[in-house]
This record gives C-alpha cells, structure tokens and sequence, in this order.
C-alpha cells in the first residue's frame, strides 16, 4: 500500500488545517496519523477504524482534531481546529491490522510525512 499525505501548511494559534492522506489500495483494519517534532520521538495522534465507527485520540487533542475516513475515495482525513504551537510536527499517516494501535511499531505502512507549523 502506498500511502500519500497532504494539506500541511502554516498557521497563526487557533487557526486550522485538514490534512489528507490517499491509499493506493483498499484498507483492511485501520488507519491512524502520527506526528514527530525535531528532537522528539513519533508519538500517536489519532486512529480510525476503515469502518469510520470507532475512532481513538491521544489526550492532546481530543476535542480539537477529528479523524475520518471517505472508504469511496480511498483517503484518510485529519481535521485539525484550535491548533497550538506544540502541535507543530511532520504529520504522517499509516496503515494497521491491530485495533487499537498507538504504538509506531504496530503500524506498517507509512505516507512521506506533511509539516505542520503553528506560530504564536
């Protein structure tokens, strides 16, 4: 599976960004996006289900960002509201078979990554 993210972009605190992420081939179990700041380990954002009815968040963003999927188009999607300075990062999506998966290891696929930059 090959996997293509996009959407990144720059925004001013409290502005908002969506990100997307195409499949090449249909998705079985689950998706989820990560995110890695400079210096710091990938640490898990959101998951989701390719059913679109189950869907998990890191505790920092729960209430600002939603994860969906479009199972007709293939694409992930990451709606990002309220952002934060702390939410800069390369964002990435990936592929699972394991529900629920947060860890980086648990993912198989991967996209090439979408900067993210929030400036205060």
């Amino acid at each position: 599976v090959q996997l293509q993210a996009s959407g990144g972009g720059s925004v001013q605190a409290g502005g908002s960004l969506r990100l997307s992420c195409a499949a090449s081939e249909p998705i079985t179990t689950a998706m989820g996006w990560f995110r890695q700041a400079p210096g710091k380990e990938r640490e898990f954002v959101a998951g989701i289900k390719w059913s679109g009815d189950t869907t998990n968040y890191a505790d920092s963003v729960k209430g600002r960002f939603t994860i969906s999927v479009d199972g007709s188009k293939r694409t992930l999607y990451l709606q990002m509201n309220n952002l934060k300075s702390e939410d800069s990062a390369v964002y990435y999506c990936a592929t699972t078979e394991l529900w629920v998966a947060v860890l980086p290891s648990s993912y198989d696929h991967w996209g090439q990554g979408t900067q993210v930059t929030v400036s205060s």
